[in-house]
């Protein structure tokens, strides 16, 4: 082992985060003096505020002013201040490692494995989980759990108001939370007790969303929450795409739990029915708890409430990935089969980050081993032997958390002890892999990585077993049930040792490794987070503490070594990666984690519907627990980019476009050279420039209309073509004078512009993608023939065009004077006739209200119905007559 190092100084948005979250706080900011190292807030903004580091220069009553590491002098409040007990990371390194071994039964245990934590602390070979960094040794208050799950609420409103207390009081002292919806009765469901009906699962869900918002843990962060529901619940189309409606679920991840015999159902095309438990049953409000298959099991009544086929739920559960990177999904079934825990405690919901599924008041128990620390320079190598001896002490350090911890709720501590759940995994990995010259994705990679982790794992569970030898087995420790998940399967053919310890001596912890993101952290110590790739090499990080401009250290170090010379091929950001890269390392991974990972597969902006379908599917078929992607610029804000804020000429036009030039040029700017300065913006062409580039209409132009129903009612589309492609297109959707027509005229002018702008020729193409897909306040069919909005009716428009005119160029045929092409309608999903209506079932004509909806101005949904003479909504109940 290394030898303990003292004054490590941090510096930068690292020192900026070990102050802000992490270093034991002053609760008593009015004790701040003259000298004292603080963080001072200097720009109050409720989402993205700003914070510096900088030392009390003056203080006059409450009135302090501060000259920051830039030399700023801030004048402050002292409750604006962060004030800190530890200044330094070995103050801190010496807090955890006493209040760690301070659960080991004798004085000289004690004393041994003090010394002991603290050689692995040193120098962030291992960094704990934020909750203890911030929270052993410094509050007895504070949970040392990072994430918990909660139970699936009670299918009552007594029963949802519970699970948002417990919620609370888990997030209010430092912990994030996942919850199962699957247990709540799906919209428009009979409640007998209030005769009416449910607002559903989903809209409970936004309660909890909500709720998240308002907590601020400790000033610096705010509450985790993930929301997750099941394949066959009835809620869950309107679970997928509740992000696309604005304000509904706002502080929360979704995921969607999948089965096997769902994703059977997807490669196969079968139908697939959502059902809910008989409400009636007498015993449904004690037995019920969200488990399908338990009240299956146990012979009682299940509800079909529809059935569709599954290719159409998947299908919109990518589109919306696509969209906006959720829903994630978890294959709940598969994660359940290989789970240790299976003979005992089903996992039904992931922790915020999805990298821990938990049962019910399971917990995170999270710790990363820094793997930059172990490069062997001279073997030119991993430092085997030390990576052993530091995997080892981590794992009893992770387990004497255990007993530390507070436990703030009987059931958290029931389970915990039942199951004794630790989750270590690593850091740095990128950054290891450069000093080793292994490109990061490649073939080499997978079979380094398969050589790690397996490594690791081993390390691991040997010191489990001896640690049960020791101290004793998890209190459900069953040897025989415990070998036969498909984790310790996969275990014992590799590695027989392990399993002879655990026949002979026993298991410490019912699971040992988790993969979780380690953003701040890893951020803090200086290295690649938890098993991802660098982002880029030079990028800018938003977050709470405020704007800040990174560059990779080793990166930065190989320039300077070779001037002039280009990052060679090993040095890979997550933009460099093909997305099924991405997924092939984390399934390498995956193989050697008892639990899940945290792993985002980073696509480029014109990353393809198809394609995410593709990136999914592999997911499921290389064993991986769960998968999510990120698509470049799919959400309005980043927490990561590549371009700072000041180079971005934004208008409105572009804050509105989720396609804009600015997020292709950001995903095109995370190349292995991102460490070059940013491209300048070139000056607008002049008028005359722009006159000769534009394509003026002849009199006489010929195209096809298109009839395409929409969430706004029928649109005809008119598409026209010049030169044999398209270059105008006329829209008529909503009665004249209703801000539907206005928008959808201005959509048709601005397109129009658009092609007939320039000579390059992938201009249909380019306006497919971008109008492709836009959501608005609801949507129409399912599968191919959904329509999101006019935008996407467009798209879908175009799209046919362009075919219908290559295969008339095909066939020679001549071009007619006027053709008019149907696209078949889609009846709205819910469109069932009214009686005596005339409507006989099938599509009918139930379009009356849809042709005249509006955009109502109370809540901006697609829901103002025109009824004689009168405008009122549908969907918030604002009216408007004359």
């Amino acid at each position: 082992m290394s030898t303990v190092q003292r004054n490590q100084r941090l510096e930068g948005l690292s020192e900026k985060i070990f102050l802000d979250r992490y270093a034991w706080k002053d609760a008593d900011t009015n004790n701040a003096k003259v000298g004292d190292v603080v963080l001072v807030l200097t720009k109050d903004d409720p989402k993205f505020p700003t914070k510096e580091v900088g030392e009390i220069v003056e203080r006059s009553g409450r009135t302090v002013t501060v000259k920051t590491r830039s030399g700023q002098l801030v004048e402050s409040d002292v409750e604006k201040l962060t004030l800190n007990i530890e200044k330094t990371p070995e103050e801190m390194w010496d807090r955890l490692a006493a209040a760690m071994a301070s659960v080991e039964k004798t004085p000289e245990l004690q004393e041994q494995w003090t010394e002991n934590f603290r050689s692995i602390l040193d120098d962030w070979k291992l960094v704990p989980g934020g909750r203890i960094a911030a929270g052993a040794g410094a509050s007895d208050e504070l949970t040392l759990f990072n994430c918990y799950v909660i139970p699936s609420p009670k299918d009552s409103r007594g029963g949802i108001m519970e699970t948002l207390s417990e919620m609370t009081e888990i997030m209010a002292r430092g912990g994030g939370v996942g919850i199962n919806l699957s247990s709540l009765r799906p919209r428009r469901a009979i409640v007998k007790g209030v005769n009416g009906s449910s607002s559903g699962s989903v809209s409970w869900g936004g309660l909890f969303s909500y709720t998240t918002g308002l907590i601020e843990q400790g000033g610096s962060r705010r509450g985790a929450l993930m929301l997750m529901m099941n394949d066959w619940h009835p809620d869950v189309l309107d679970f997928i795409t509740v992000k696309q409606t604005m304000g509904q679920v706002t502080n929360a991840n979704l995921s969607v739990c999948v089965s096997n015999d769902f994703m059977k159902a997807v490669k196969e095309d079968l139908d697939w029915e959502l059902v809910f438990p008989d409400t009636t049953d007498a015993d449904y409000d004690d037995v019920w708890d969200g488990d399908l298959a338990k009240w299956k099991a146990a012979g009682r009544k299940v509800i079909p409430y529809r059935t569709v086929k599954a290719r159409e739920i998947w299908q919109i559960i990518i589109e919306s990935a696509w969209k906006s990177a959720e829903p994630g999904v978890v294959f709940m079934e598969y994660y359940n089969q290989m789970s240790n825990s299976w003979y005992f405690n089903p996992i039904i919901c992931t922790n915020p980050c999805g990298e821990q599924g938990l049962p019910a008041w399971g917990v995170c128990n999270l710790s990363a081993v820094n793997l930059s620390k172990f490069y062997d320079e001279e073997k030119h190598d991993v430092a085997w032997e030390e990576l052993s001896q530091v995997t080892r002490y981590s794992v009893r350090f992770l387990d004497n958390v255990i007993d530390k911890t507070p436990y703030h709720f009987p059931e958290n501590e029931a389970n915990q002890k039942k199951e004794r759940r630790v989750g270590l995994g690593t850091m740095g990995l990128a950054e290891l892999m450069i000093k080793l010259n292994v490109r990061y994705g490649s073939p080499e990679s997978l079979e380094f990585l398969d050589k790690l982790y397996g490594f690791m794992a081993r390390e691991a569970y040997l010191a489990s077993a001896d640690i049960a030898e020791e101290k004793g087995s998890f209190q459900a420790f069953d040897a025989e049930l415990y070998m036969q998940s498909g984790f310790m399967a996969n275990m014992e053919k590799v590695y027989p040792e392990v399993a002879e310890a655990i026949r002979a001596k026993g298991m410490r912890n019912v699971t040992v490794i988790t993969q979780a993101p380690t953003g701040s952290t890893g951020t803090m110590v200086g290295t690649s987070t938890g098993i991802e790739p660098y982002f880029a090499f030079k990028y800018f990080r938003q977050s709470r503490l405020g704007f800040d401009e990174q560059f990779v250290p080793i990166a930065q170090e190989w320039l300077e070594a070779h001037p002039g010379e280009e990052l060679p091929d090993y040095f890979v950001t997550s933009m460099d990666l093909s997305a099924k890269d991405h997924i092939r390392v984390q399934a390498a991974i995956q193989r050697w984690v008892d639990s899940s990972i945290s792993k985002t597969a980073n696509c480029p902006s014109d990353f393809t519907v198809e394609e995410t379908k593709e990136l999914y599917e592999l997911a499921f078929d290389l064993g991986c627990k769960g998968v999510t992607i990120y698509r470049d610029g799919s959400r309005d804000t980043q927490v990561l980019q590549t371009e700072k804020k000041d180079d971005k000429k934004e208008t409105p036009a572009d804050q509105a476009s989720a396609g804009s030039a600015a997020s292709e040029a950001s995903a095109a700017n995370t190349s292995s050279a991102a460490l070059a300065a940013p491209a300048a913006i070139p000056a607008s062409p002049a008028a005359g420039d722009m006159d000769r580039q534009y394509k003026k209409r002849p009199q006489v132009l010929r195209g096809a209309t298109y009839k395409i129903n929409t969430p706004f009612g029928m649109a005809y589309i008119t598409i026209n073509d010049l030169d044999g492609t398209p270059a105008e297109i006329f829209l008529n959707v909503g009665k004249a004078g209703s801000d539907v027509f206005a928008m959808a005229e201005a959509l048709g002018r601005v397109c129009s512009l658009f092609l007939r702008y320039g000579d390059h020729g992938n201009k249909v193409e380019l306006l497919i993608k971008h109008l492709k897909g836009i959501g608005g306040s609801g949507a129409i069919g399912f599968g191919a023939n959904r329509v999101e909005s006019i935008a996407d009716a467009v798209a879908k428009a175009l799209e046919t065009h362009a075919q219908n005119n290559a295969a008339e160029e095909h066939a020679h045929a001549p071009i007619a004077a006027t053709l008019a092409l149907e696209v078949p309608e889609i009846a709205p999903a819910a469109a069932a006739p009214e009686a005596g209506s005339g409507d006989h079932g099938g599509h009918g004509h139930n379009h009356a209200a849809a042709a005249s909806r509006d955009l109502c101005p109370s809540c901006g949904s697609a829901s103002l119905i025109n009824i004689e003479g009168c405008k009122s909504c549908s969907n918030c109940g604002y009216s408007r007559c004359g």
